[in-house]
C-alpha cells in the first residue's frame, strides 16, 4: 500500500516503484521488521499485545486483503486521471458539497489552498 499511495495520479504498475525514494523502502522494511518482531517474539506477543503468531491462513488473509487494498487505491487513481482529463477538480482546492464553508479562511471567502499549491513539489528529498 505504501508504494501504490507514493504516487496521486501515476499508476504501481511501473518500474518506478522501486527508485526515486529510498525513504519509502526504508519505512516497508521497518514495518516489516516490526510486525515479524511483534507477532513471533515470545513474551511481547503474549504477554504485551495478548495475541500468538500467525499460521498460513492469517498470512493468506493478510496478502488477500492487501492485494484488494492495493488495487482499489490503483483504481481510484485511474478515476481520479479520468476525471483531471474532463477538467474536475480531483486535487480538492474547491470547496464541494461536503465542505464546511466556515472552516475555510472565513475573512475572505477564499478557496482552501492558494491558487497553485497543489503544484507544488512538497515531497522532493532528494535536491
Amino acid at each position: 500500500v505504501t508504494l501504490s499511495a507514493r504516487f496521486s495520479y501515476l499508476s504501481s504498475f511501473h518500474p518506478r516503484i522501486f527508485y526515486g525514494n529510498k525513504y519509502a523502502w526504508y519505512s516497508v522494511g521497518i514495518v516489516a521488521v516490526l510486525q515479524v518482531f511483534t507477532t513471533y517474539t515470545p513474551g511481547i506477543n503474549r504477554h504485551i499485545f495478548q495475541m500468538r503468531g500467525m499460521d498460513r491462513t492469517a498470512w493468506g488473509i493478510v496478502a488477500l486483503f492487501t492485494c484488494i487494498v492495493f488495487f482499489v487505491m490503483e483504481i481510484e487513481k485511474g478515476i481520479r486521471r479520468m476525471l483531471m482529463k474532463k477538467g474536475y477538480d480531483t486535487n480538492d482546492t474547491e470547496y464541494g458539497a461536503f465542505d464546511n464553508k466556515t472552516m475555510g479562511d472565513s475573512r475572505h471567502g477564499k478557496k482552501l489552498l492558494p491558487k497553485g499549491a497543489s503544484k507544488l513539489n512538497l515531497a522532493a528529498l532528494d535536491k
